[in-house]
């Protein structure tokens, strides 16, 4: 399984009730599920996933959270809510965080880090929109249109009331690496943030 998946893994505890916004192919929920007890549902638009979800027994909804945004589930339905590498290509990421935290009592974020040294290098360089091994796409033709750095990832959860439980970071070939963990906001160029909502004092 990849670093980034099997950090997640670890935060799920046994018979969890998850929810996976952008599951695509069910491979996370389909671990969960046998290795976790969990239950829960997937969201997903993309048909061939959604066909890939249903081969494997893993339950999936078509929904596109753009659209249609998350109203038809209630308050407090889920343990805990995932959003692996997907918060990026949405509209309007700080409100998928809000429903994220108003649906679970817990999430769990990743997206690519645009601060990484190397498209800092490549734009500096060329003065082109930079490309890497987690941001493999051209300008007009990528899915990713809200792209953030760690740093302002963690300012919109200081602005919002989010307490960070963890942080990990892992390079653009899903491993753990221990530099990326010195530098992360330099060196990390996937993050996998552990989140919940501020409790008032």
């Amino acid at each position: 399984m990849r670093a980034d998946l099997q950090i997640i893994q670890q935060w799920v505890e046994p018979g969890h009730h998850v929810l996976d916004l952008g599951c695509g192919d069910g491979t996370l929920l389909d671990f969960l599920q046998r290795e976790r007890n969990a239950t829960g549902f997937g969201l997903e638009i993309n048909p061939e996933h959604i066909t890939t979800c249903m081969g494997r027994g893993v339950s999936v909804i078509e929904q596109n959270l753009d659209t249609q945004g998350l109203e038809n589930f209630e308050d407090n339905s889920f343990d805990i809510v995932l959003m692996t590498q997907a918060l990026q290509a949405v509209r309007r990421p700080d409100q998928v965080l809000d429903e994220m935290l108003r649906l679970g009592n817990e999430g769990i974020v990743t997206f690519p880090n645009f601060a990484h040294w190397r498209l800092r290098w490549g734009l500096a360089l060329s003065g082109r929109m930079p490309e890497s091994e987690a941001l493999p796409y051209k300008w007009y033709n990528t899915p990713n249109i809200r792209l953030c750095t760690f740093h302002d990832f963690e300012a919109l959860c200081r602005q919002k009331g989010i307490r960070i439980k963890s942080r990990r970071v892992v390079d653009g070939q899903h491993q753990d690496s221990w530099l990326a963990r010195l530098w992360p906001n330099l060196l990390g160029e996937i993050a996998v943030y552990r989140i919940t909502q501020e409790k008032a004092s």
